[in-house]
């Protein structure tokens, strides 16, 4: 008789001679055992392996099983904490019986008699198909949602003249605001310019616009794209908000802010209710940089080689204008 090389000199071998492998039993304790569950109701996947290891010591009337702690911890690879507590479950719920000892080792006897109910495996069937049902649902859903998605060619698209409306910056003293002014020398500035000076004066914020929504529906995102990535959503810079840019910000590159725009968000994959209201947004905040490089070149040279700057140098082109004359 060979014995088992983990279970030492005085160990008894794996199984008893007069014992074999039961099949009736091995099969209950896998298939035909009730499936005890944990306090949350998951199903108790410790003392299931335990019992399975039980199983494979008993003969075919599921008795005389007497496998050692270690050999069941060999067997699952649970601590020996882990297996006491899953073969008290295992008691508790009738799944086996002490039927006295065997040496130092308590002899189990498995209650074969008693079976899970049928309905745990219409339970699992009804589980899996309304799994299948809600994904199958889920595909269903984004699917209408691309097909709803509105063609470029029909978007409706807005006159420029209805955009503007009274109190919005005309697109002219945008352009004056963002061009060069020559001042010219005057005595009310105490001489201190002595020829004619250049100060840029751009405005301090780019002028707002009623634009929310231009493009797509005129107002809002696009039906079906609501909260959608760029390349969802259908994406188009139409011909009115083209024309609404270069119209309130002349001095502004619209293709390559809309191309760097586009980058941006396909890169990070990031979602827009209203995608024409985030393009226009970032529109404005280009031109509110193109402004303020225009701010930092206000340099005004004085005759004593010294320079004005900044509001400095503002002040000083405000001061060099010429007054009217009051007759």
């Amino acid at each position: 008789m060979t014995l088992h090389p983990c279970l030492g000199r005085n160990a008894q071998p794996h199984l008893q001679k007069e014992d074999a492998v039961s099949t009736e039993a091995v099969t209950w304790a896998m298939d035909d055992a009730p499936m005890l569950r944990t306090k949350s109701g998951k199903p108790d996947t410790t003392a299931r392996h335990v019992l399975q290891a039980l199983a494979e010591h008993a003969n075919k009337n599921g008795r005389n099983a007497h496998p050692s702690l270690i050999r069941l911890q060999y067997r699952t690879g649970y601590d020996r904490r882990t297996v006491q507590r899953a073969l008290r479950r295992l008691q508790d719920a009738g799944l086996i019986v002490d039927d006295g000892r065997v040496q130092d080792r308590t002899r189990w006897k498995l209650a074969l008699h008693v079976t899970r109910p049928a309905s745990d495996w219409e339970d699992l069937e009804r589980a899996e198909e309304e799994d299948r049902e809600a994904t199958a649902a889920r595909v269903r859903k984004h699917r209408s949602k691309k097909s709803a998605v509105t063609d470029a060619e029909a978007v409706t698209e807005t006159d420029a003249d209805d955009v503007t409306e009274a109190g919005v910056t005309d697109s002219a003293s945008v352009r004056n605001a963002l061009e060069v002014r020559y001042v010219t020398h005057s005595a009310s500035v105490c001489n201190a310019l002595s020829a004619a000076l250049t100060t840029n004066q751009p405005s301090e914020e780019p002028p707002a616009t009623p634009m929310a929504g231009v493009g797509a529906q005129g107002a809002g995102p696009l039906p079906g794209a609501y909260n959608a990535p760029i390349d969802d959503a259908a994406f188009t810079v139409t011909d009115s908000m083209r024309r609404w840019a270069h119209a309130t910000y002349p001095g502004l590159d619209i293709e390559h802010s809309t191309a760097q725009f586009v980058s941006h968000y396909r890169s990070t994959g990031a979602r827009r209710h209203s995608w024409p209201d985030a393009w226009q947004k970032w529109i404005r905040d280009d031109a509110r940089r193109v402004a303020q490089r225009h701010t930092t070149g206000n340099v005004i040279p004085l005759p004593t080689g010294q320079a004005l700057t900044g509001t400095d140098a503002r002040v000083a082109g405000w001061l060099a204008l010429p007054t009217e004359d009051p007759s």
